[in-house]
């Protein structure tokens, strides 16, 4: 329902968890902090999530946009690098059930066709979690590669 993510409105320090590489059997991770600025739009129908990434190579700009489809019970989630500023990330589209979202995507990893997932988790409690997985096997198996932990700032 449209308001899912109100539990995300606000001002929030992350601790962001990320794979050095993707799918390719990497098992080292880079740690590193970002803040993250939540707020409604469209009648409270869609919302968009300002981060600031603070990773070892410098810090960068993300933005997450997401809108929802009532006719569909379903969100739409865009993901938009300030590295790359025109280069919207093909959508996640997937919903809520008992306060976790699953959102799913087929999208191209190095010219490969892989399965992307995202999970929100532990909405109703202080620190939010977000995941984000890949698939290089339609679905069968997923490697998580990047989590976000949410904390009020």
């Amino acid at each position: 329902m449209a308001g899912d993510f109100d539990f995300q409105i606000g001002s929030w320090q992350v601790r962001h968890r990320r794979l050095k590489e993707r799918l390719a059997g990497c098992a080292e991770w880079e740690e590193f902090d970002g803040t993250s600025d939540m707020r409604p739009i469209l009648g409270g129908n869609g919302n968009v999530e300002d981060n600031l990434l603070n990773i070892s190579s410098g810090t960068y700009r993300a933005i997450a946009l997401r809108s929802y489809d009532a006719a569909q019970g379903s969100w739409a989630i865009w993901w938009l690098d300030a590295r790359s500023p025109h280069a919207l990330d093909v959508p996640v589209i997937g919903r809520f059930e008992d306060g976790v979202g699953h959102f799913y995507a087929d999208d191209m990893l190095d010219g490969q066709p892989i399965r992307l997932r995202f999970i929100w988790s532990r909405t109703d409690s202080p620190s939010p979690r977000w995941e984000q997985a890949m698939s290089a096997d339609g679905g069968e198996s997923w490697e998580v590669n990047w989590t976000m932990d949410f904390t009020r700032a």
